[in-house]
């Protein structure tokens, strides 16, 4: 089975989930599958139910939705397009880091396993997007950096940015004028009050909410 051999809205099923267990180590709920592709939570219980029906994830009642191995395959397929078009977007049509994912989500389902490839070989086979996460490769293979979220880097600590979330635009642009980026040298100051935190890039002090260090993954 290919990715494509699926509907559309069955791919970004298995796509949420494949983000949710990269970022956040755990599977997905329902409520976090439906708020996050805008469906009503009984719609997507129903959409689960028929992967899960298809051996592409395990749901265990009243628990989390996993993948199984042959949905991480599928899921990787469309991460991997997902992943070159923003970095096709960015490199050759000046697209902003807080731009291409909504781009790419329309796109990844339309294009040839053809055209992903030939965007791979122009590109040079990048190992990670713009936003620093790793590309899959041809053969299903996803690099892990050994990254940590900032939320874990200790006041006084350096780090190197490495991926930034792209759920988020709003976020992305003020961190993208910040110069938070993935190659950026940061230092987590101490909090100046709780909800906030406080980093330096380079001689720029930059505040930003906690939470949204979670958003920010780094190598110390």
């Amino acid at each position: 089975m290919h990715i494509t051999d699926l509907p559309e809205r069955s791919q970004d099923y298995l796509k949420t989930i494949y983000d949710r267990q990269e970022w956040d180590g755990q599977g997905a709920t329902l409520s976090d599958l439906a708020d996050a592709l805008g469906q009503r939570r009984s719609t997507a219980s129903e959409a689960i139910k028929r992967l899960a029906t298809s051996g592409l994830v395990d749901h265990a009642p009243y628990g989390d939705i996993t993948l199984t191995p042959q949905g991480h395959r599928l899921a990787v397929q469309l991460v991997r397009r997902h992943r070159l078009i923003e970095s096709f977007l960015v490199h050759y049509l000046g697209y902003r880091l807080d731009e291409v994912h909504d781009e790419a989500e329309v796109l990844e389902h339309a294009v040839s396993d053809t055209f992903v490839e030939r965007i791979d070989a122009a590109l040079g086979h990048p190992p990670r997007d713009p936003h620093g996460d790793p590309i899959p490769g041809a053969d299903g293979e996803v690099a892990d950096p050994g990254t940590v979220a900032l939320s874990r880097v200790a006041p006084g600590e350096e780090a190197t940015v490495e991926r930034v979330r792209d759920r988020d635009p709003a976020l992305l642009r003020y961190l993208s004028e910040h110069g938070v980026l993935p190659g950026a040298r940061v230092a987590v100051l101490a909090p100046p009050y709780p909800g906030m935190a406080l980093l330096r890039v380079g001689e720029r002090e930059v505040s930003v909410s906690a939470n949204a260090l979670d958003s920010i993954l780094a190598l110390r």
